[in-house]
Order: C-alpha cells, then structure tokens, then sequence
C-alpha cells in the first residue's frame, strides 16, 4: 500500500479541524449559515496555512446533499467526491502553469451551464497573482457579474500584484501565521494518532522551523520520522535541521551573565566544530535573552513554546542586569545583520560577544532613577554625590572588585570662599560661564539659587520645567560646579519652591528690552515714517528680527 505523506493525510476535512484562522473561519461559517454568501473570495497568506483548505471545504459547504451550511455532513457523495478531488462542479485551476488569457478564456467558457451535480459551481483558482495582465481582463466582466450558479474562490500568497479592479470584485480574507505553539500541538495530535513516539522539545524546534506554516512543519515531521525510523525525538531534530544543541545557547547566556569572556571566547571557539549557521545561533541566543527580559518585566509570564527550563529563565534573569540584557539583545540584532557583510561569519559572531561585554556603558549611582521620579513627580529635593570619582564599569551585574579610575575634579585651586560669598544674583553670571551643554545647559539656565549651606548649592526648579530634570542632567551639573570651585560641591534641587528669578527669565527679560528698544527705534527712523505717510505703511512688530550678539552664543546640544 502506497505511503500517503501527513500534509495530506491531515489535511482538515472540516472548519472544525482547521488548526488557527478563527477570524476567517467564523465570517464564512456565519456567511453559510445565514445564506448570504458572496460571488467571489480571495484568500490570502502565506504558504502552508490553509488558504486552499479553507476554499476546498467551503466548496464542499456549498455542495453537501443535506443543505448549504457551515458543518457539512462528509458522508454524501458530494462530500466525498470533493475530498477525493474527483467532483465535476469543483474547477480547480493552478495559475502559475495557466497564465496566458487563451488559457482564461476556454476556462470561462462554460461558465453559463448550469452545475452537473452540485449546488454551485466552484471556480477554486490558486496563485491567482501569476495570471497575466490580459487574463486578468478577461475575467473582470465575469468575476464581477458571474451568473447565479457560479462561485469564485481565489488563492495567492501575494496580493499585491493583484490589479485594484480584482481587488474591489471580492471579499478578502488575510489568514495569519500560525503560533509555534499552535504547531506544535497539532504536531503532537498527529504522532499521538499516528501511534508514534515524540519529545516535545523535538515537535517545539519543528514548529519554529516551520515559520508560521502548518503544512511545512508536517513536511518536515514527515522527514524527522524518516531521520529517526519512526520517533520524533530532540537530538535527531537538531541534527536534521543543522541546529546547534540548545545547551550551548544556555552556556553562552550564562557565561554572559558571568562577564566571563575568557569563558565566552573559549565557548565560541568550541563551536566551530560543529559549522554551526551562525545567523541561526545569534537569532536563537536572541529570542533566549528576550524571554529572559520579558521576564524580568512580567514576573508571572510564562512561555508555553519556551524550549528553556523555567528554573534557566529565573536564574538568568536575576543574574543579568536589565540595562546590561537589552545592550545584549541589540548588539545580537547588529550582529546578526552585520553577518551578510563578512566573509567570514565565525569571526563576525565571534566580535558579536566580545562586543557584548566589551562596551557596557558605565554607572550612573543605582539610587538615581528612584530618587529622580521622586522628585519630578513629588517636589522633594534632589542631591547629587560629589563628583570625586565614578567607576570604571557600569551596571547592577558589574564585579564589586572592578577598579575605580578617579574623575579630575579640580580644574583650578579650591576656593571655598567664592562659594560661600555665591548669591541668588551672582548665579545668572556663574551658570552661564560653567561648561555645560544641551540639557544641563538648560537645567541651570532655569534653576534658582536658593541658598549655600557650606558645599552644598540649593537651587529651586522651575515647576514648568520638571522634565530637564534627569540622573545625567543633574550629575554633569554638579561636575560642573565642582570643577569651577576646585572641590567637590553637592547640588541640592528643589521642584516645589518658590522660584524668584532665573537666568532664563532673565535673559527673556532683556530679550524683549532689546526686541521694544529696535522696534521704537524702527518706528522713528525717517524712511519708515516717510512710507507711512505716503501709503499708509504700519511697522508689523512681530516683522522685528534681532542680529544674534557675540555674547548670546548659540547653545549646542549633547546627546543626553
């Protein structure tokens, strides 16, 4: 007896054993049910998810003995005769061999004859997309008006090359990929029918190779039988599919989380023996690491299609640092895209995990975050540390034995006294000659100076400006005032007091002194006043432009 594969052997004989689709499976079904049925369908989506199983079993809706309805009987001749692809009324047509109009033409040439056995009769057209331009004109007229006993069922996997005027004739119906984890149950319903032994790990790595595509992975199941005489098992499935083990995956996110990159060299090095696809490797260390940030996020997540243990996940994610696992994610993703540029793809995988431990950004104090939303939201008061030193590493998972490198403060001898003879007036002057940028630049511009209490500086925001108030803003400021003293110097900001006047106000101030002092200026020079009196001529004050001076310089912007 001859071996019939499962993609076809499986393939749903009914809306009830489709695997996904509901959105489209429940318009039609209500479609049927209530008798309004269109004259025309168009199925899209990718390979392998059902769009001429959809239209076979819908042809057979149309056609079952026992009545047009959702749920047709399968025992009548006409179902049966659908199933065995022998029934008159069901005109099944391939596009990419018919494309020429000639083709078209003798297909729509019996249309006008009523159906020979069944109910209606379908034209099932499948990649519709490859017809020509002129078949396509010829089945205009007759997909737009068929006559009542006809009904148009269209397939193609891309619907853009379909013309508008095809487009706007039907109902279209976008199928979806299909989850891993919808795959690989129905991989583990077929082999529990079938009576065949499986690993669930092996029908999860099928399902992702599958892509979305339902046929495909039976296809390849079909072939993972054969591999392993007759089970379905993980080993025989990495070595089918040229995968790597996924234990080596595991050892190079726990080495990352380590910062072991002596280890994670070596780790690279061991893999080159089994000529891994590295494209593959880094999309599956990838999708590792965005579980792992999914859960540190969602703590109570759980992925049904994870091939990872969930004890892994947990330990990973409180080991890795959350900033430290997202720089890790995006360098994979350059990574992974910097591959189709070498050669060589091992070394480019290899730089890929040096990358990784090699420019992790450094540390900010771990309090500042909290502290900032306090203060932006609350009105308490922010401090900054004294900018005597930062560290040399970044990141709640760097090593406490990492090294500090010292941070020059003092920039000129320290003079305590200028800082405590510094009053609210002499602050518009300082915060313009400290150097700063951008967002800093700005925060001082808007601060208030409140009061000196020994090194510390008591600066009040204003309210309407919370938002320049953030861990690098504030720490470069209090950098910056350090160096101007030559000593460490704390910055205290307040979001909630009262702010008499700042350098911004002020520098609006003058602004619109020198805008009024031009504009009375132009008001009384002669020409104006000649073309006024002439034509009638008005001085439009907003028209006024001012010559940018040598003392306003334009503010460059950091990247903050």
């Amino acid at each position: 007896m001859s071996y019939t594969a499962l993609a076809r052997k499986w393939r749903p004989k009914s809306f009830a054993e489709m695997s996904g689709q509901e959105h489209v499976l429940k318009a039609l079904a209500n479609a049927l049910d209530a008798g309004r049925v269109h004259h025309a369908f168009l199925f899209t989506g990718t390979r392998g998810v059902g769009k001429t199983t959809i239209a076979r079993i819908f042809a057979k809706c149309l056609n079952c003995e026992t009545g047009m309805r959702s749920v047709p009987c399968g025992t009548c001749a006409s179902c049966q005769e659908i199933d065995a692809g022998r029934f008159l009324d069901l005109i099944e047509v391939d596009a990419a061999s018919r494309t020429k109009v000639d083709d078209t033409r003798e297909l729509l040439e019996n249309v006008q004859y009523a159906p020979s056995r069944g109910r209606y009769k379908v034209y099932l057209i499948d990649e519709v997309h490859m017809l020509s331009t002129s078949s396509f004109n010829a089945l205009l007229k007759t997909l737009e008006e068929p006559p009542p006993h006809v009904k148009f069922l269209l397939a193609t996997t891309d619907p853009q090359k379909l013309p508008a005027t095809v487009l706007s004739r039907c109902l279209q119906f976008n199928l979806k990929r299909l989850t891993p984890a919808l795959i690989s149950s129905r991989l583990a319903h077929v082999l529990q029918a079938e009576g065949m032994e499986a690993e669930s790990a092996a029908l999860q790595l099928l399902a992702q190779a599958a892509d979305g595509s339902l046929r495909d992975a039976l296809s390849l199941l079909d072939q993972l039988l054969a591999f392993g005489n007759g089970a379905a098992r993980e080993a025989d499935a990495v070595a089918m599919l040229g995968t790597v083990d996924r234990s080596q995956v595991t050892r190079l996110a726990q080495l990352l989380a380590a910062q072991d990159a002596a280890g994670l060299v070596a780790q690279a090095r061991d893999l080159e023996q089994f000529s891994p696809d590295y494209a593959q490797l880094l999309d599956e260390l990838n999708g590792l690491l965005a579980q792992v940030a999914v859960l540190q996020v969602v703590p109570d997540s759980t992925t049904e299609d994870s091939l990872y243990a969930p004890a892994l996940l947990q330990s990973l994610a409180a080991t890795i640092a959350p900033q430290d696992l997202q720089l890790y994610y995006q360098i994979g993703l350059l990574g992974r895209r910097d591959l189709a540029l070498l050669a060589d793809t091992r070394l480019g995988f290899l730089m890929t995990l040096v990358r990784m431990l090699a420019f992790r950004p450094q540390a900010a104090t771990t309090a500042a975050p909290a502290q900032l939303a306090s203060a932006a939201g609350q009105g308490t008061r922010m401090p900054t540390a004294p900018a005597t030193a930062r560290p040399a590493t970044m990141g709640v998972g760097a090593s406490s034995a990492a090294p500090a490198v010292a941070a020059p403060v003092a920039t000129r001898p320290a003079d305590p006294a200028a800082l405590a003879a510094l009053t609210a007036a002499d602050w518009q002057g300082l915060a313009e000659r400290l150097d700063l940028r951008g967002v800093t630049r700005q925060l001082a511009a808007h601060c208030a100076l409140t009061a000196v209490q020994g090194s510390t500086l008591r600066l009040a925001l204003d309210p309407r400006q919370k938002q320049l108030l953030n861990a690098q803003s504030l720490e470069r400021l209090g950098q910056a005032l350090s160096a101007h003293y030559g000593m460490p110097v704390r910055t205290e900001i307040d979001t909630n007091a009262a702010v008499a006047d700042t350098p911004a106000a002020a520098q609006d101030r003058q602004a619109r002194q020198r805008m009024d002092t031009a504009a009375a200026g132009l008001a009384g020079d002669p020409l104006v006043k000649a073309l006024a009196d002439q034509f009638g001529a008005t001085l439009l004050p907003e028209s006024v432009r001012l010559t940018p001076t040598a003392t306003a310089p334009p503010n460059p912007v950091e990247d903050d």
